[in-house]
């Protein structure tokens, strides 16, 4: 096999190999079954250590596993939130997000993100205070207690709410909870001692999920579960890996705990939203992830260092928790502005970071001016085209002088015959006398590999391109295109195949099309393999990837398709301005004829 072929081939099965990496190891998302409702009258857990004043508690009354119509409650009004406070235990377990409907239809359900024990998914946040010196435990407040509404009918920005708790002890517990118009609430909880006696507590912060959520992606590229900063180094840690943790009952209690030194904030992370506790910035707190497996329970928890109240003095500690959308300019303005240390890698870029991180921040840039993600695809790719040019160049170049030199490699494969070795001697003589390095033509595509990567990260981690219309029937470009050839792009009165299905890889929409017909084009300026085998590989290649890729999202179809085009009109462009004459449609028409030739010949051929 010569240099020209092998190289050629290795850059296609560079390619091929990571969509076949992506189809492998991303599956159709799983279908779970919706898991049993909790009940009021479980029995003690084992796993959960007696000394754990975290743990959820399985001998109390049932209010406190599934909270009642009684237990008051306290509305939640933001421009960006609604929902409520439960009196049990501070706890925000009803929380939804406005600006977001769960699908592109206009009657769809709202995005909940917080639900209350006993509906499927419950998942809460919950802030109390753990005793130390001089407290016993049941003198302070829990993720159990029952709270009063001390101030506040509604929590907006402009009226904070506060609550409160009297142990009958002379310690009396505030909690005033705040928000901002986006997604940060503040808690600043205190101890006022009216005793005679010093008292010594701990506040925390509790997330408390029941279950990995039903509808997790389980993709390898999207990070799904605990999300943690400590000092400035990122944990990312799935539910998957956290459930296989075995630890004893002596162990579970210091499960993943980290104690840390100044900065960092702990919680979970989902597709596109996420809640974490965030403690203040500049002192030290406990950062605990906790998995208890007789009730299929993960905790995040944020514990405090102990405050000591002295008779007739107060204490406050303020802790923030972000609960809302990933939208990174929010997330930015957190990290920039109010101090949240590297805040912005909450969001999974990735390990192409370095990439994926810039590719975002100009996608989204452009996205600012032009105001249609589609239209700022397309833009991103011709600037990315234009930065790698360079380097592309010279590649371009030789390409084209070694599709002109097809002629004279034809001539000494017939001269060579079947010795190997003469056909790689003349070609490394012809490559040599015409200033012809082979091994160039796979530099676009390896340049190309992880700008690919990087961009398929984004269109499909970042909330900016969730349900982001293009033009015409491409309504979200983080989905696959969903026009069909199963029912003629929708002239045909029946509905397109379902997204995933068998149907829908075989009846591919319109923008797949358009990403075969933009490769087989670029392929006709290359040159064509001298071997007959490798020339069929490389003929079906554009309509293999075509079906390959129906299924992904329309973004990075749009994507390819520009990249495409864009590489065509550069390598076009090049090799005429090097005196090569590409001419893809002569080509198929002289393939034509040929054929046709060859075929009247054998029919006019007389026989034996």
């Amino acid at each position: 096999m010569n240099d020209q072929n092998r190289n050629l081939i290795l850059a296609t099965l560079l390619s091929f190999a990571v969509i076949m990496t992506w189809t492998l190891l991303f599956p159709p998302e799983d279908v779970l079954l919706d898991p049993p409702a909790e009940v009021a009258t479980q029995t003690v857990d084992p796993t959960v250590p007696a000394s754990d004043p975290l743990a959820p508690s399985a001998t109390a009354p049932a209010a406190t596993e599934e909270p009642t119509a009684e237990v008051a409650r306290v509305e939640i009004q933001t421009p960006e939130l609604s929902g409520s406070i439960s009196m049990l235990g501070a706890r925000i377990d009803d929380l939804a997000l406005t600006a977001y409907r769960e699908t592109l239809d206009d009657d769809a359900p709202i995005v909940r993100l917080l639900r209350p024990v006993g509906e499927l998914d419950a998942y809460f946040a919950s802030f109390g205070w753990t005793a130390t010196e001089g407290m016993d435990a049941t003198a302070v407040p829990g993720p159990d207690t029952i709270w009063s509404v001390e101030s506040g009918d509604v929590l907006t920005p402009a009226t904070p709410v506060t609550l409160v708790w009297d142990n009958d002890a002379g310690q009396i517990f505030r909690t005033e909870i705040s928000v901002d118009d986006r997604f940060m609430f503040s808690f600043a909880q205190s101890i006022e001692n009216a005793g005679d006696a010093p008292v010594s507590a701990r506040p925390y912060g509790i997330l408390r999920r029941h279950g990995e959520p039903s509808d997790a992606k389980r993709f390898f590229i999207l990070h799904e579960g605990l999300v943690r900063m400590s000092d400035g180094e990122l944990e990312e840690t799935t539910y998957r890996k956290i459930t296989d943790h075995n630890f004893d009952e002596r162990e579970r209690t210091q499960a993943d705990r980290i104690e840390v030194a100044q900065t960092g904030w702990i919680g979970y992370t989902d597709h596109y939203w996420m809640t974490t506790l965030i403690p203040d910035q500049t002192s030290p707190f406990r950062s605990t992830s906790k998995y208890f497996e007789g009730r299929n329970l993960f905790q995040a928890e944020a514990v405090m260092p102990a405050s000591t109240i002295a008779p007739g003095d107060s204490t406050t500690v303020t802790t923030r928790m972000f609960a809302g959308a990933k939208e990174w300019d929010a997330i930015r303005h957190y990290e920039r502005e109010t101090g949240v240390d590297r805040f912005v890698d909450s969001i999974d870029w990735g390990w192409f970071f370095f990439l994926t991180k810039p590719i975002f921040w100009l996608l989204h840039t452009l996205n600012l001016t032009i105001g249609n993600m589609g239209w700022s695809i397309l833009a991103l790719t011709l600037i990315l085209k234009a930065l790698v040019l360079p380097l592309a160049y010279k590649s371009y170049v030789s390409m084209a002088r070694m599709k002109e030199l097809q002629p004279e490699m034809e001539k000494l494969k017939e001269r060579a015959g079947d010795d190997k070795q003469a056909m790689q001697q003349g070609m490394m003589k012809l490559y040599k006398d015409n200033k012809v390095n082979p091994a160039s033509g796979c530099l676009p595509i390896l340049l190309q590999i992880p700008i690919f990567f990087s961009l398929y990260k984004v269109i499909f981690v970042t909330i900016e391109l969730r349900h982001a219309p293009w033009i015409g029937w491409i309504n979200d470009l983080s989905a696959p295109d969903p026009s069909s050839l199963f029912n003629l792009f929708g002239l045909l009165p029946w509905a397109a195949p379902e997204p995933g299905s068998i149907l829908a890889l075989i009846f591919i929409g319109i923008l797949p099309i358009f990403l075969g017909v933009s490769m087989w084009m670029q392929q006709k300026l290359n040159p064509a393999p001298t071997d007959p085998t490798q020339q069929m590989i490389f003929a079906w290649m554009p309509w293999v990837f075509m079906f390959m890729l129906g299924g992904f999202a329309s973004g990075l179809v749009l994507y390819w398709i520009a990249n495409n085009i864009i590489t065509f009109v550069q390598q076009y462009a090049i090799m005429r301005s090097h005196g090569s004459k590409p001419d893809v449609f002569g080509n198929i028409k002289s393939s034509l004829k040929r054929k046709k030739a060859a075929a009247d010949a054998a029919a006019n051929k007389p026989d034996k």
